[in-house]
């Protein structure tokens, strides 16, 4: 299976963001702000945001620290540590992509079930 670099799948995932629901006002199409490691320092990738009115906190290489970034990361490491920490995730055993995502939903759940009765 052939692999890519991160940076080549970004434009996908931000057009693959669903409208987001706010109590009050018009419903937002895209995120505010995009934050990102060295590993999507391409300026291409900053016009395409810039284009579509996403602001980016992408670090420069050779230039910015990736440091600041990390109170951001943080957050999205540690929930895919507690995916991982299911053992059935932790390799992909299933076959079917189709499993393999309901099994990503019951883990979220059980993840959010322990944090909300602790």
């Amino acid at each position: 299976m052939p692999t890519w670099h991160d940076s080549l799948g970004l434009k996908s995932l931000v057009r693959g963001i669903p409208p987001i629901r706010s109590r009050r006002g018009p419903h937002r199409r895209r995120p505010a702000r995009l934050h990102a490691n060295k590993g999507y320092d391409y300026a291409h990738l900053r016009r395409w945001l810039r284009k579509r009115g996403i602001g980016h906190g992408i670090a420069r290489k050779g230039i910015k620290s990736s440091q600041r970034l990390g109170r951001h990361r943080w957050v999205v490491e540690k929930t895919v540590s507690w995916l991982i920490e299911c053992r059935s995730l932790h390799r992909r055993y299933e076959r079917k992509a189709e499993h393999f995502l309901a099994f990503v939903g019951i883990a979220a759940s059980l993840i959010g079930y322990r944090r909300l009765s602790t």
